[in-house]
């Protein structure tokens, strides 16, 4: 779970820490008050991206450090990044520049990283995510991510690239030679110009480590000289005079044995001194103030600067171009191979992807129904009567694409007596919000933390209220970040978070504070529309949302 989360810098947040607790923790205050921000951080904590557009006015840069218990998490992924096993410190940066840096418990990493480890801790719902419920290649991944098929999707994504690469191959072979020249002359250059710089995974990263402490080698050289003197270069050094304090301190301590602390204390801060005077000389003697080092070490820099401007923007990118050319170059130098070999090629290549589709097809029908069957479960309680959820699977055998042959589509009657239509068709904004919130039950497996932004958009009344348990029941056993601008929700949180915009006309910032008591009861009365902090009538009302909402 998130033990901690620090804001510093980030819109209009100057500085905000929290520390949610255990169960569904709410975020309350005004409409514009800025309580999408601090989800809006965490996320980019965990990789998302920003840019410098996002740092608050009057710095130069932002951070969000998010500290998270991370003892659920699977060894071999805590592994491969050498985090600790109990506690993961996200920490991101990013400058008016635009560069961002990533680091996990302290090491530098890619913001990749941060990706890849937030997946499985955190599972994000924005405001407007709903929305995206309406895109079949939406509905596709969701069906997908719960039959746990991500593994056969890959497999013949794979193969339908092999395909169009056999495709390619057989295309190739009709090119005209003058074409096929001019592609192997531009794929050779660009390969040529990526191999001569020859980049390594980290490499620009150890760089930017490395090059402030080259750039001021000199005169970090010349202060831990000085430094090094003042400790123990001199005869009146401060290790000697403290040496000759504590010499003395011991034979007073010898004559009174009061003087034992004093003696103990000069005694434990020469050997500090002592260590401190040789870690100075062991840094100074590892500068390297060479100016050509630095310079080699600038022009490097420049040169991946190039390659990730051209081919990136990660090393990463800049190596799979390259292999991706040189498959290119291959494909077209062997296109003089007999046409017919090449068309067997493909056909092969055809032929298996079309049995993984088949296979693929088979296994996302099956998964429709059970998935269908769990929305309604989750669902019909959130204000539905006669709810029917339908998932259509389609399979158009003569086009496949990466993801297969089919296509989804979610189809949805929120009323007796009602055919099930698309979704697009059937739902309302506020219908929608609760398919999203069933589905999102229904996959987040064991993310242990799942943010809801607004996910009550769209519902009121009784409905509101419904989704408000049905937010409570998903976050036994896990931790529950909601935005909310409804009372009724609000009202079944363990934990409450007041978000609240402050200016002085020229500056705005944010401040962000835990609820507790009386407190909590006037913030629920306030979303209730109180007249003033002493409208007693919609005190009374708070009053009894909470204890409604905590007698279930």
């Amino acid at each position: 779970m998130l033990k901690k989360l620090s804001v510093r810098n980030f819109a209009v947040i100057s500085l905000v820490e929290f520390e949610p607790k255990a169960g569904l923790n709410v975020f309350t205050g005004e409409t514009g008050a800025g309580k999408s921000v601090a989800i809006s951080a965490l996320s980019f904590a965990l990789g998302a991206r920003g840019s410098a557009s996002l740092i608050k006015d009057g710095a130069d840069k932002l951070e969000v450090r998010a500290e998270f218990d991370a003892s659920g998490l699977p060894h071999a992924l805590l592994q491969k990044y050498a985090a600790g096993e109990k506690t993961l410190v996200f920490t991101r940066t990013l400058d008016r520049k635009g560069k961002s840096k990533a680091f996990i418990n302290g090491r530098a990493v890619p913001a990749a990283a941060l990706a890849e480890l937030g997946k499985e801790l955190v599972d994000f719902h924005g405001q407007h995510e709903h929305q995206s419920l309406l895109r079949a290649d939406v509905q596709l991944r969701l069906l997908d991510t719960f039959a746990g098929l991500t593994r056969d999707a890959d497999k013949t994504a794979r193969a339908y690239r092999a395909w169009k690469d056999a495709q390619a191959c057989l295309e190739a072979a009709q090119m005209s030679e003058q074409e096929k020249e001019r592609l192997l002359d531009l794929y050779a250059f660009q390969l040529k110009e990526i191999e001569t710089v020859n980049p390594k995974e980290g490499e620009d990263l150890e760089l930017e480590q490395k090059l402030p402490q080259m750039k001021h080698a000199g005169r970090l050289v010349e202060l831990a000289g000085e430094a090094y003197d003042d400790l123990y270069g001199r005869e009146d050094s401060a290790v000697t005079l403290l040496g000759r304090a504590a010499r003395l301190a011991r034979d007073m301590a010898e004559l009174d044995e009061n003087a034992s602390a004093v003696a103990d204390a000069l005694a434990n801060a020469e050997i500090l001194l002592s260590d401190a005077a040789a870690d100075l000389n062991a840094y100074q003697s590892g500068l390297n103030a060479d100016p050509q080092t630095l310079d080699e070490m600038l022009t490097r820099h420049e040169k991946l600067k190039r390659l990730k401007l051209k081919y990136g923007p990660e090393i990463s990118d800049v190596l799979n171009k390259a292999a991706e050319l040189k498959a290119q170059t291959d494909n077209l130098q062997n296109s003089q191979l007999h046409e017919e070999e090449l068309r067997r090629a493909e056909q092969k290549a055809r032929a298996e992807l079309d049995a993984l589709c088949e296979e693929l097809h088979a296994k996302r029908s099956a998964a429709a129904q059970k998935l269908a069957k769990r929305l309604e479960k989750e669902i019909t309680p959130l204000g539905f009567e006669g709810l029917r959820f339908e998932i259509a699977v389609e399979m158009d055998a003569e086009n496949p694409g990466p993801a297969g042959a089919d296509t989804v589509e979610f189809l949805f009657s929120p009323n007796p007596g009602q055919a099930p239509r698309p979704l697009a068709l059937a739902a309302s904004g506020g219908e929608l919000s609760r398919v999203m919130l069933g589905l999102k039950t229904v996959l987040a497996g064991e993310v242990p933390v799942m943010v809801f932004d607004e996910v009550d958009s769209g519902v009121g009344g009784r409905t509101a209220a419904l989704v408000g348990q049905k937010l409570h029941a998903v976050a036994q056993g896990r931790q529950v970040l909601c935005v909310t601008h409804l009372a009724s929700v609000a009202a079944c949180a363990d934990a409450f978070f007041h978000i609240e915009k402050q200016t002085d006309g020229k500056t705005t910032d944010v401040t962000l504070s835990p609820l507790e008591g009386d407190a909590v009861t006037a913030e629920i009365a306030r979303m209730l529309g109180a007249a003033s902090e002493q409208d007693q009538t919609a005190l009374r009302h708070a009053r009894e949302m909470l204890q409604r909402a905590h007698a279930k």
